[in-house]
């Protein structure tokens, strides 16, 4: 939302903006989950093919993309008026998909792999 104030300025909020970055990377971090929890155990890996094909990566997306949706809804709601600053939050936002990065990545998942 954008407001006018009475000196002609442009005032503008980036809470959108950093609701959406950090749903984002805390969705990063969820499917690196999945990925190393479906290694661990068959039984999660079989619950999370939900289309046999494409065996539990469909699982793993579709649950990533649902708590994207829910967490920048969330936060979309709480911020949209807000002007954060990026310092913190731009240093979480890296951090989480940095730690994503190294979930899904083979040799870390491989040491949770089921026998």
């Amino acid at each position: 939302m954008t407001r006018i104030p009475l000196d002609n300025s442009v005032e503008t909020t980036n809470g959108s903006a950093w609701a959406a970055i950090l749903a984002a990377a805390i969705s990063c971090v969820a499917f690196g989950a999945l990925v190393d929890l479906a290694e661990a155990s068959g039984r999660v890996s079989h619950m999370l093919s939900f289309y046999n094909p494409a065996g539990d990566l469909s699982g793993k997306s579709c649950v990533a993309i649902v708590i994207w949706l829910f967490v920048w809804g969330w936060l979309h709601v709480r911020w949209r008026n807000r002007n954060i600053t990026s310092g913190k939050l731009g240093v979480v936002a890296i951090v989480l998909i940095l730690l994503s990065l190294l979930a899904t990545f083979p040799p870390f998942f491989n040491l949770f792999a089921a026998a």
